[in-house]
């Protein structure tokens, strides 16, 4: 099986249900998200939100785009103050419960799952993110944490 990079992209934080989420976007090196698809994939998003716990309201989403039919929603929050609750959004791939291939059609995905090995560092960058901004200091700093977002470019190695 043949391995590559992919390209990963910070369009800026956004606040969705009282949430703020840090953006990361992973596509193809020569094929962007299509409009379409982010579309689709933000208006789904308020669903895979839980309720805030008391922890402060924060988190990250990720909007993957295969290189097949497939187009990955992963919603990660922040709760009981130092664990990471992920919700995930699928479409375009009939072997993980979608009706067809269209990737903008987004169902929640109803198997138990965290991440592909792309999206799997920017949750290594978020741990970390977390423990500096939030949890470490006297204060927990959450614009701090929402402005510390890993570095744009190839994503995977």
């Amino acid at each position: 099986m043949a391995f590559s990079d992919k390209d990963l992209r910070v369009p800026g934080p956004v606040t969705v249900a009282g949430r703020h989420l840090k953006r990361y976007h992973i596509d193809q090196p020569a094929r962007p998200i299509e409009p379409e698809v982010e579309k689709a994939a933000y208006e789904v998003l308020p669903g895979l939100l839980p309720e805030p716990d008391g922890t402060p309201p924060a988190g990250w989403v990720v909007l993957h785009r295969g290189a097949d039919s497939g187009a990955y929603l992963l919603a990660y929050c922040w709760a009981w103050d130092n664990v990471v609750e992920a919700r995930i959004a699928v479409a375009g791939q009939p072997v993980l419960g979608c009706p067809d291939e269209d990737p903008s059609h987004f169902v929640p995905l109803r198997r138990p799952g965290v991440g592909c090995v792309w999206e799997l560092g920017v949750l290594e960058h978020e741990r970390a993110a977390w423990i500096r901004h939030v949890l470490a200091p006297e204060r927990p700093d959450v614009a701090a944490y929402l402005a510390d977002t890993r570095a744009e470019g190839p994503v995977g190695r």
